[in-house]
């Protein structure tokens, strides 16, 4: 590993490197996970040797009886401090090994649709994506609106956000599927409890890392006049651009770009995106052929249902995980929910016959 992390930084090093710096994107990314790898495993031998000296300290403090009490009594009490930061090593160490995949390491493109239901399903559409924006910020990454189409009355139609950062398509994917919502809506006169849906599509952003050929006589570029999101960006020009790539029938497009060119690009970024995201599900399906239980794979109408009344639940019905604080949920806590699936889909790709 440290081999390899020399070879790149070798590489970087190079004064010709940089005369084309889009194209080091893929060594850049593979530099910061072996520097994540290394680091990690550092602290997994450190915590190691922290409590190995603390149980050395103990036992050593319980031989000499008396005053040594004391030290022992306080000396356990690091010990157990010491073990439960290695615990808590240990599980961020288990979810990193998971994200091995194709992809899981790109950046994430995320998408969301209100299902039927009009403004109660626009305004949990909207829910759903203030979620997702305040768990990228929990991770410090980045995020950035590609395209944003307001609901008629509240929440939205329709949103495609890139979400920069280590293993973000990685973490992000196991959110891909419909995700339910059951409430008193706010939008009824008369308090009626109801159920609404939204879609979560996940895709990685591949950017240049990943080879995608796009003949220019398969796709059909539309432009059009940019709405935005609450009438911010709005532009008197037609600089929306819309991609159809005519053999698949996959749309892209890009709004929230102050020039056509930019939306293209973007749209361009987006839709390589997606036909990656659909060579990887093609890929899968081909893994999966031999499974006796294939249907059990796929998503149910749902992933995860979200209750605030007539209690108060969340429940994913992939790994059954259950959490009761709704709130800290939809404000951005997700990572056991996330942590929990990725181990779901590891035991279910890796046990067929078992799931």
């Amino acid at each position: 590993m440290k081999h390899r992390l020399d070879e790149i930084e070798k590489q970087l090093a190079a004064p010709e490197a940089w005369n084309e710096p889009e194209k080091l994107t893929p060594a850049l990314r593979e530099k910061s996970a072996l520097e994540s790898a290394l680091a990690r495993n550092a602290s997994l031998e450190a915590a190691k040797n922290n409590i190995e000296d603390w149980l050395l300290l103990a036992e050593e403090a319980g031989r000499s009886g008396g005053a040594g009490e004391e030290d022992r009594d306080e000396a356990l009490l690091s010990l157990e401090e010491a073990v439960h930061g290695l615990d808590e090593l240990l599980e961020q160490s288990e979810l990193e090994l998971l994200l091995g995949e194709d992809g899981d390491n790109s950046d994430a493109l995320l998408e969301i649709h209100p299902g039927a239901g009009g403004t109660e399903a626009q305004d949990w559409a909207a829910m759903l994506l203030r979620m997702y924006l305040r768990w990228a910020d929990r991770h410090s990454f980045k995020t950035e609106y590609l395209d944003y189409l307001d609901g008629d009355e509240a929440g939205l139609k329709s949103v495609t956000v890139r979400i920069s950062g280590t293993n973000a398509h990685g973490l992000l994917k196991v959110e891909k599927g419909i995700h339910r919502l059951i409430r008193i809506s706010p939008f009824d006169a008369s308090g009626r409890r109801h159920t609404s849906f939204a879609s979560v599509d996940v895709m990685p952003d591949v950017g240049d890392t990943v080879k995608i050929d796009l003949n220019e006589n398969d796709l059909r570029i539309d432009v059009f006049r940019a709405s935005g999101a609450g009438g911010q960006h709005v532009n008197k020009t037609n600089s929306a651009v819309r991609i159809t790539h005519i053999p698949t029938g996959i749309v892209a497009q890009c709004q929230n770009e102050k020039s056509q060119h930019s939306n293209k690009d973007s749209a361009l970024s987006i839709l390589k995106a997606r036909l990656y995201a659909l060579e990887l599900k093609k890929r899968e399906a081909v893994k999966q052929a031999d499974y006796q239980d294939k249907d059990a794979i796929g998503f149910g109408s749902q992933i995860r249902t979200y209750t605030l009344q007539p209690y108060r639940l969340v429940k994913d019905h992939r790994s059954n995980t259950e959490c009761t604080d709704v709130d800290a949920v939809l404000d951005g806590k997700l990572d056991q929910l996330i942590r929990d699936n990725l181990i779901y889909e590891h035991a279910a790709k890796n046990q067929p016959g078992q799931r």
